[in-house]
This record gives structure tokens, C-alpha cells and sequence, in this order.
């Protein structure tokens, strides 16, 4: 007489800590990039800020012979100029406040704009540091990284 052996069905536990390990895996590739990912989006918007006080700072120039002291005279409501991470002005007890934008040297024919980190941009961002933009388009960073903009 033959006996049939009845087909198992279900995961085994081998099979189960397979695919854990797997998911694991992956996830410890991809959440880096993400984060990586997320602090360049906040960075992109700091920089879109600058360039944008900037423009506001030519026009200014033309009308006055001079540049503003103060983002409060291009129109902004705030000096310092606090950014979240999609550039919109916020307050700086905003968790999602992401930068703090000021005007620095200001003279009649020079200005130097900077975009220091706040929160967790200040802490995740440590290869870029405080974005600066002059009066002549020089554009750096704090870290002296170049790829930054």
C-alpha cells in the first residue's frame, strides 16, 4: 500500500525571514536617497528665493540708484525672510521653516543675500551649509561645496 503525502500550503519561516530580509535591504538603500532627495528639494527652494530677492533687488536699484537695506522695502513681510520647504514665507517657530533668508553687506552698488538652513535642513544638510548670492551673481555655499546650486 502507497501512501500520499498531503501537499503543505502556507509560508515556511525560512521563506518568511527571506523576504524580511530582502524588504530590509532595500529599505536600507533607498531611505538615504530619499532623504538626500528631500534635502535638495528644500535647497532648490532656497535657492529659487535668492534668485528671486535678487531680481527684486535690480529692479529696486533701477528705481532708487541704490539697493534696499531690508527685504521689507522689495516687498517681503519679514526681515529675516523665513522660507519652508516650498519657498512660501513662514514663521520661524514653523517646523517646517526651512531656511532664513537675509540681506548682508548692503551698500548702494553692493548686497550679498544669504540663505542660512533651519530645523532639520540645518541638520541633514551638512554638505551645502548657508547659501549666499552677491550683487554680481557670485553664488556659494558655506561648506565652499561647489555643487550646491
Amino acid at each position: 500500500m502507497m501512501k500520499v503525502q498531503a501537499s503543505q500550503k502556507g509560508v515556511t519561516l525560512i521563506e518568511l525571514m527571506i523576504v524580511v530580509a530582502i524588504v530590509a535591504l532595500i529599505s536600507a538603500i533607498a531611505y538615504p536617497s530619499y532623504q538626500n532627495y528631500i534635502v535638495s528639494t528644500k535647497r532648490t527652494a532656497a535657492t529659487a528665493t535668492l534668485l528671486q530677492i535678487a531680481d527684486r533687488q535690480q529692479q529696486f536699484f533701477m528705481d532708487n540708484k541704490s539697493f534696499a537695506a531690508d527685504l521689507t522695502a522689495l516687498g517681503y513681510p519679514a526681515n529675516p525672510l523665513i522660507v519652508d520647504d516650498q519657498g512660501q514665507s513662514t514663521t520661524a517657530g514653523d517646523a517646517n521653516a526651512a531656511y532664513s533668508v537675509s540681506l548682508s553687506g548692503v551698500a548702494a552698488t553692493t548686497y550679498t543675500i544669504t540663505a542660512a538652513p533651519l530645523n532639520q535642513q540645518l541638520k541633514r544638510d551638512t554638505k551645502c551649509g548657508s547659501l549666499t548670492l552677491n550683487n554680481v551673481g557670485v553664488q556659494a555655499a558655506s561648506t565652499g561645496y561647489a555643487d550646491c546650486w
